[in-house]
């Protein structure tokens, strides 16, 4: 549960004596609904283009990109996060830190639209959406951080791509399913946070954790705005949002507290006690198990471009 991206699992460096190019060097495994793109570069490069005829999910390994998409700003692409790219849409790509030393790495994964629409169809059926609207893929939500389910899902989908167990084919359709429900699910809970709307209970209650993050927040207080029982709340966001209330409270709170780390001279048990936490080990623990460092390391060390959102 960061709040940063979870990683994808370093992949193998293509062979010196198997690259044919030292910009987006490619490796393809195809698939019957889905192709595995590799790419590596290993020099400095700038404005790449790279287009696709499908869908597209990518997601960073190594390094670091900057992506031109869309008509609209430049963005850093980092390990830890996805771009998704419509068929046919040219994406155009800066290298400025690859080299042969440190070579960037990035995956794509071609879907068949055909099959992502029966994979949305499928979850619309068998799973609607609390509020009555349709799953679907946000084209305009198409950067974002890779929470753990969603890396794993990646990963699992990379694994069989690449080897060779039998029935590859059945086995990948299954792991695209996953990625695929872990994707709406994930842009659906970044739509809620982005634009909270009164007439969704799920939504409203994103709002209201939001706005009230500094207090100590009450599943009790929650279920009353979503007039719901306890277990009946749970489940739909669980259904939602692919994480409990208790997990996104902890981890907006962390947000927050990144948030006045970066840019307030507040010591860390004051922060830690703005933030409704009683108990400022408690407080450090869940930073650390949340970032991978303690609030101190935390103000101490540099830090990358990242998704604000307080």
């Amino acid at each position: 549960m960061s709040t940063k991206g979870s990683k994808i699992a370093q992949l193998a460096i293509s062979p010196q004596k198997s690259i044919k190019t030292l910009v987006e060097n490619r490796r393809v495994f195809s698939l019957q609904n889905c192709e595995l793109n590799i790419f590596e570069t290993f020099e400095t490069a700038s404005q790449i283009p790279l287009t696709f005829s499908d869908f597209v999910v990518t997601s960073m390994v190594r390094g670091k990109k900057v992506m031109h998409l869309f008509n609209e700003s430049p963005f850093d692409y980092l390990p830890g996060e996805s771009v998704l790219v419509p068929a046919n849409q040219t994406m155009y790509i800066d290298f400025p830190e690859a080299s042969i030393e440190s070579p960037t790495q990035c995956i794509a994964m071609a879907l068949d639209q055909s099959k992502i629409m029966q994979i949305l169809a499928r979850l619309n059926e068998e799973h609607p959406r609390t509020n009555g609207q349709q799953w679907q893929l946000h084209k305009s939500r198409y950067h974002f951080l890779n929470n753990e389910d969603l890396a794993q899902s990646i990963n699992k989908l990379i694994r069989i791509c690449s080897g060779n167990a039998p029935g590859k084919d059945v086995l990948a359709d299954l792991a695209l399913q996953e990625m695929v429900v872990h994707i709406v699910q994930d842009q659906n809970l970044q739509q809620s946070i982005a634009e909270p709307k009164g007439n969704d209970a799920l939504s409203f209650v994103i709002g209201y954790i939001r706005a009230n993050i500094t207090e100590k927040i009450q599943i009790k207080h929650l279920t009353d705005k979503a007039c719901m029982s306890r277990a009946t709340f749970y489940r739909a966001f669980k259904k939602e949002f692919n994480i409990s209330p208790l997990d996104f409270i902890l981890q907006e709170k962390i947000k927050k507290a990144k948030h006045l780390l970066s840019d307030s001279r507040k010591s860390i048990s004051e922060i830690c006690y703005e933030l409704g936490f009683s108990d400022l080990n408690y407080f450090g623990r869940q930073f650390k198990k949340s970032e991978g460092m303690s609030p101190t390391q935390y103000r101490m060390t540099p830090q990358l471009s990242e998704f604000h959102d307080y």
